[in-house]
């Protein structure tokens, strides 16, 4: 008698690590992230009135099965997918699993913090029996991300590729030094300014007019001032109530003196 087997399972994100114990390369990364995501929030919104959007920070996306389980996987600094829920079956995601997902994050950024050779690495896994698949490689022939970008701080630059007939092109930057980034309607370049107490060349976005998106903390400083605008301008109106109160006040003051009652003055 044939006894038949058990279906297939695939492995999750709750059976797959979510860590390569690795250490974040500098204390610029984290901030760097945050900077990110809090400035593209609101844009996200509104293009996802449903919430049904995802972004990674410095987290796994599995693209085969291996062992071990890492080799298989590639964790982008920060990166974007559209239409999925935020939240995977009620819990907070591990990882992202393309066997389980299907669909492709929209945008993913790496952070240079070597000699870029990595995040270039175009190393095909079918190559040897012993390659490892190159960052460049995964990401435009395994995983087929859209958009990928390369940022380096030291150098103050970032490099934008887009997938054209399943090869990544090097995008060109347009008239601000900017590189559209059109199915999410922004811009990504590199603005130099200070976050979190560090001045450095930061990579940005910018809506498609140009205009920078502000992290929260910026649109908190941001709405800081225009409250106490708007206390100014009202303090400005009670002081000018007040004088004109004064001028009143002195005027009948006056015509009191000179024998005149002020509710009696006639009408001109």
């Amino acid at each position: 008698m044939t006894i038949a087997k058990p279906p297939l399972s695939l492995p999750d994100h709750t059976q797959l690590p979510e860590s390569d114990g690795t250490f974040v390369k500098n204390f610029q990364e984290h901030p760097q992230s945050i900077l990110l995501t809090t400035s593209i929030q609101p844009t996200l919104d509104a293009l996802h009135p449903d919430g049904q959007y995802a972004i990674g920070q410095d987290c796994g996306i599995y693209w085969r099965l291996t062992d071990p389980p890492e080799r298989g996987a590639e964790a982008p600094d920060w990166f974007y997918v559209p239409n999925v829920s935020p939240l995977l079956d009620g819990q907070t995601r591990r990882s992202y699993v393309m066997w389980k997902e299907i669909i492709a994050p929209m945008i993913a950024i790496k952070f240079v913090s070597g000699d870029g050779s990595e995040e270039r690495d175009y190393t095909s896994p079918f190559s040897s029996e012993s390659a490892k698949a190159g960052k460049f490689w995964v990401y435009e022939q395994a995983i087929h991300i859209p958009f990928y970008a390369i940022y380096e701080v030291q150098k103050a630059s970032v490099e934008v590729y887009e997938l054209i007939a399943n090869r990544y092109q090097r995008c060109r930057p347009n008239e601000r030094g900017h590189y559209s980034i059109p199915p999410m309607g922004v811009e990504l370049g590199i603005w130099e300014g200070q976050f979190v107490n560090q001045t450095l060349p930061w990579l940005r976005w910018w809506d498609s007019e140009g205009n920078l998106l502000l992290s929260s903390d910026e649109r908190a400083e941001q709405e800081r001032q225009r409250a106490e605008q708007e206390r100014q301008r009202a303090e400005q109106e009670r002081q000018r109530a007040e004088q004109e109160r004064q001028r009143v006040e002195q005027l009948e003051a006056f015509l009191r003196s000179q024998g005149f009652d002020p509710n009696q003055l006639p009408d001109f």
